[in-house]
């Protein structure tokens, strides 16, 4: 009828169950209905006008939901596990990257300033040191062209091989540079093999050269624990830089050398900048024994030629 209010637009309210329902008898005296069907919905003003039994809108009860069953995880708890398990192996192969590099580290052939006068005779400090930027810089170029070139078709589970093998590449020719351009400056640091190549370490690992009148402010890092630490972020911070070196079909290779480069140069320029205030006068240098060379150094004849052994 036009006064009656649409179906659809009917409320709804709770309202208990007959006491007695359609064809049945109703409780027996004392006893309480069924939880499940406490309450029904049904529609405002409906009653015995036959239309049937209003249905109930609460679903029936699952019997795995009871007390005593486990629940199972959730797609997030398995996202949430293998973000942690990602993580965790991150940090392995970064920990395990650091360890080769602070082996490596003493075994990197470094030239004295008296070997470095006899190869490049007439030149003063800076001539020499522009020299050994430059050469540096070439070396690492190429290696970061060489592992482009291996990634011209991506193999994406030798990736990270690739990686590793760049940034240890790369830091045993930096290294060498920070160690020959503090022997340019005047301002070797003390200490047997062993801890200079620790020292040189944390110069590559903070960018800043060394201030050997202070041998505390080096130290303490590596006595400390915290030299590993810093060496871990400087490989990260590396491998986010060195990754558009695998862009395949050889534009990674082109890219790996600029970017190699630039980067090797940016740190002799910040080395080289705190060098100069504390700089020794090649006259004033007193008498220094020649470098001592690790047992098992790298073979000289397999670095670039760029670096002039």
């Amino acid at each position: 009828m036009a006064g009656d209010t649409p179906s659809r637009k009917r409320r709804f309210r709770r309202q208990k169950p007959s006491e007695t329902p359609w064809g049945g008898s109703g409780p027996a005296e004392g006893a309480t209905p069924s939880d499940g069907h406490s309450a029904v919905l049904v529609p405002h003003g409906a009653g015995n006008d036959g239309r049937g039994r209003p249905a109930s809108l609460e679903g029936p009860p699952h019997a795995a939901d009871g007390p005593g069953t486990p629940a199972k995880p959730g797609r997030l708890a398995a996202v949430r596990q293998g973000v942690r398990k990602s993580g965790e192996s991150a940090k392995a192969a970064l920990g395990h990257l650091a360890d080769r590099i602070i082996e490596i580290a003493p075994r990197v052939p470094v030239r004295d300033l008296d070997t470095l006068r006899r190869q490049f005779p007439g030149l003063g400090p800076e001539q020499l040191a522009d020299k050994l930027v430059a050469g540096a810089a070439n070396a690492t170029s190429t290696v970061g062209a060489g592992i482009g070139a291996a990634a011209m078709m991506p193999v994406p589970p030798a990736m990270p091989a690739e990686l590793a093998a760049e940034i240890a590449g790369v830091s045993a020719i930096e290294l060498k540079l920070i160690a020959e351009l503090h022997e340019v400056y005047g301002m070797r640091p003390e200490g047997n093999l062993r801890e200079r190549s620790t020292a040189y370490l944390t110069s590559w690992t903070e960018e800043r050269g060394l201030d050997v009148t202070k041998p505390a402010t080096y130290k303490n890092i590596a006595l400390s624990g915290g030299l590993k630490r810093e060496l871990r972020q400087q490989i990260m911070k590396r491998t986010i830089r060195n990754l558009p070196n695998l862009m395949p079909f050889m534009v990674g290779a082109a890219v790996g050398a600029v970017m190699n480069r630039r980067d090797t140069r940016k740190l002799a320029d910040r080395i080289r900048k705190d060098l100069r205030t504390r700089q020794v006068p090649w006259d004033a240098l007193p008498a220094l024994p020649p470098l001592e060379q690790h047992k098992d150094a790298l073979d000289a004849s397999q670095w670039p030629r760029e670096l002039g052994h």
